[in-house]
């Protein structure tokens, strides 16, 4: 049996949960790699170099499908999805460079539940109070994390809140695009667009960068690159609180590369807290599940599923989603 017959006789949702975990360890790289690049660049250069080389690294990827994939008629969608972008790299970059990763890695954990509340207060979906419930449990741990009153709230800490609310701003934007745009086209886009606009705020910080640098920004968008290929596969492979769980080993995946490289170690409040932040998250992501289960139901029966791997075209949709940072 060849090496790929064998991976292709593990469970469906084996391999899925092993894709989040590799997903995790690459977006944990990351942000390392952001921490290490942040010494000789600024990050709104960090920013620009991640756009332009992770554009470039998905440009096979995309057309590959064909210049009528990424034909679109809701460009508005697009451009808003890319101001969420450019507005999340822009103060998650940022923040990174300021303070401990773990501690960014832990608050990041609340752009699900910022979705939850755009969903609910902006767009006028039903939110349940079960999921309302899981939202003020997340920001408890939010509070747990920056322990307002017990030490100052720290601009870097602001920022990745900031940076979580734009993150939720794409889960938004994405959720209404998926439903006619393959995520080839979205990709594109937001590549397209946000490379561009990143590099104004680029040039105002603008040095220039030594040939490890620039190594250290293809590191990065490699592995920014690296982590959404394999959460599209994880989720063609699986349902999204299948695997979400596995999402939560970046934090650890982060704490081992603080520790190691820029002797950054995490307070047991950033366990705590994240770890809050984080169920709260997957709480929202199963209610959110057991709704659209409700909806299915509701509706004529669908045809018989032929299988987990048929639809190539776009992932299963999920209520939190990993930044495009």
């Amino acid at each position: 049996m060849t090496p790929g017959a064998r991976w292709q006789a593990v469970p469906a949702a084996l391999r899925g949960a092993l894709w989040m975990f590799v997903a995790a360890m690459a977006f944990a790289a990351m942000s390392a790699l952001i921490r290490r690049a942040s010494e000789e660049l600024h990050p709104f250069q960090i920013g620009f170099f991640r756009c332009l080389f992770g554009t470039l690294l998905m440009a096979p990827y995309v057309l590959r499908s064909g210049l009528s994939r990424v034909r679109t008629q809701r460009f508005g969608l697009h451009a808003l999805r890319a101001m969420g972008t450019i507005a999340s790299i822009l103060t998650y970059f940022l923040a990174l460079s300021l303070m401990p990763i773990a501690t960014a890695a832990a608050l990041s954990f609340t752009a699900p539940l910022f979705a939850t509340m755009g969903a609910g207060l902006v767009l006028g979906e039903k939110v349940g109070p079960r999921r309302w419930a899981a939202v003020i449990v997340g920001l408890t741990g939010t509070w747990i994390v920056i322990r307002p009153g017990v030490e100052a709230v720290s601009l870097p800490a602001l920022l990745v809140l900031v940076s979580s609310c734009f993150v939720a701003l794409e889960i938004l934007v994405t959720k209404k695009l998926s439903a006619t745009e393959p995520p080839q086209t979205v990709v594109l886009y937001m590549g397209l667009l946000s490379t561009p606009a990143l590099l104004v705020p680029a040039l105002l910080e603008w040095t220039e960068p030594s040939w490890a640098a620039i190594g250290w920004a293809v590191g990065v968008a490699t592995a920014g690159t690296i982590g959404h290929l394999a959460v599209v596969r994880s989720f063609r492979l699986a349902d999204a609180t299948a695997v979400m769980p596995i999402e939560f080993s970046k934090l650890i995946f982060v704490a081992i590369f603080g520790f190691a490289f820029f002797d950054q170690v995490p307070d047991v409040w950033t366990w705590i807290g994240g770890a809050v932040i984080f169920g709260a998250g997957l709480y929202t992501a199963h209610r959110e599940s057991v709704r659209r289960g409700q909806a299915r139901g509701r509706a004529d029966p669908p045809p018989p599923s032929p299988g987990p791997e048929a639809r190539t075209d776009q992932p299963r949709s999920r209520t939190g989603a990993t930044p495009s940072i």
